[in-house]
């Protein structure tokens, strides 16, 4: 049953909140551990380091600041490409048409191009292979317009795909991340002679996140170090990744395999980077790093050792009963008069090497106050019932989640099933509830 202490708690969440969730905490005594392995300074606008698997943001700075994205806006257009090819709307062998615009600039060889012949026709690997190896623009056009039929019509595209990943910091203009001034005046309706594409370094990484989670494919391409556009003929261009931490290229490290680089002026030099290294995968982004094309690729580096080599993985729900002040729930109107709950998964989460369960968690717990009220829980009642949520709070975790609130919990569900009491039990009970009642008033 309740204690009178966790009855009185509930009763003044339901009568000063009046949310969806009733609020209780239970700690560990002793004092908290607030010495950490010093995270590296890092030379970049905004940074973060995310872990794949729990979602957990373990280093970062300006996260949610919007900035110009430059060329990694190609992923969003890589994306759209695996969602046409598993719709059955695309295949590798598609044919594309070149337009004048795309092969215009193609042609622009201060741009990262492949050059294209004004209405040639090339397979959509090709030039989906010029996207992520080497940033090719015109073949991104390209793309973008046998997709929609026009690059505008892209873009509008783009901008329902990032709103449905819920980012709502992004201004989308065009499918490459140029400057407009660049695109020869063929701009999106509406845009000015020099707008770029921006977004916040944790939107680039839910774009991230979302390619390797639906379509971890795409590194199969991503992860390619060099290749020959179109061998063997004379449009063959050799192209090497502009991701520099390939295996054989400058930056090298073992483990990357992804994802894309940009640069333009207004952006500085980007990057959001992904490894894996014993079975954990981590997603970086670096945003304006540095004044040349190398400097992004060091301060990745230096995120990937701290992620990798600063954490450990820790179930942190198998002991919450020890650390919260647990008690059965009371059971109004049941043949039985308590019932247990437990969770009904496990959590992990990163947790500093110097950190510990015992000293660095709390819990809380989000009652459904629709299912759980001052009184207890109605019966009858299922085994597996919901009746809220664990949150777990780590307090070395200042960063957060990628997706905010709701990463660190896990469902709340009653133990057992137990029946409602026939009218004679339900009397007793209301009447033992009168007689305590009025035993109270003296």
């Amino acid at each position: 049953m309740f204690s009178n202490t966790i009855k009185e708690t509930i009763k003044k969440s339901l009568l000063i909140g009046g949310s969806s969730a009733l609020l209780l905490t239970g700690v560990l005594p002793g004092a908290f551990i607030s010495a950490e392995a010093a995270a590296p300074e890092i030379d970049a606008e905004a940074y973060l380091t995310l872990d794949f698997e729990t979602g957990q943001i373990l280093q970062g700075a300006d996260v949610d600041t919007p900035r110009g994205i430059a060329s990694m806006t190609k992923m969003i257009v890589e994306y759209i490409v695996f969602e046409e090819i598993e719709a059955g709307n695309l295949n590798w062998d598609t044919e594309i048409t070149i337009s004048d615009y795309a092969y215009k600039i193609s042609q622009n060889y201060s741009l990262s191009n492949v050059a294209l012949r004004n209405g040639g026709t090339y397979s959509l690997e090709e030039l989906y292979e010029a996207m992520a190896i080497y940033s090719a623009n015109g073949a991104t056009i390209a793309i973008a317009e046998h997709i929609e039929g026009t690059e505008p019509d892209f873009v509008n595209r783009m901008r329902e795909t990032v709103e449905s990943f819920g980012i709502s910091d992004a201004t989308l203009f065009n499918s490459t991340g140029l400057n407009n001034s660049d695109l020869q005046g063929v701009i999106y309706p509406g845009s000015s002679e020099t707008d770029e594409n921006i977004m916040s370094a944790r939107s680039i990484a839910k774009i991230a996140n979302r390619i390797i989670t639906d379509y971890p494919e795409i590194l199969e391409t991503a992860s390619i170090p060099k290749k020959t556009f179109r061998p063997d003929t004379i449009d063959a261009v050799d192209m090497t990744n502009w991701n520099w931490m390939l295996e054989g290229l400058l930056r090298e490290r073992e483990g990357v395999d992804g994802l894309k680089t940009g640069t333009t002026e207004f952006a500085g030099s980007t990057f959001t980077g992904t490894a894996i290294n014993n079975d954990r995968r981590l997603i970086t982004v670096v945003m304006d790093s540095g004044d040349d094309n190398v400097t992004r690729f060091i301060e990745t580096d230096k995120l990937m050792d701290y992620g990798f080599d600063n954490f450990k993985t820790e179930n942190v729900t198998d002991q919450w009963k020890d650390v919260y002040e647990y008690e059965p729930l009371t059971v109004v109107n049941g043949r039985e008069q308590s019932v247990n709950f437990e969770t009904s998964e496990s959590l992990d989460m990163l947790l500093a090497l110097e950190h510990s369960v015992e000293e660095n968690i709390t819990y809380t717990i989000e009652w459904n106050k629709d299912i759980v009220s001052e009184e207890g829980v109605e019966a009858p009642f299922d085994a597996g019932m919901e009746l809220g949520r664990l949150v777990v709070n780590y307090d070395g975790n200042e960063n957060g989640y990628l997706e905010g609130e709701g990463q660190n919990s896990v469902p709340l569900v009653t133990s057992d099933a137990i029946d409602r009491a026939n009218v004679f039990i339900r009397f007793w009970n209301w009447l033992g509830v009168q007689i305590e009642s009025i035993t109270n008033r003296f």
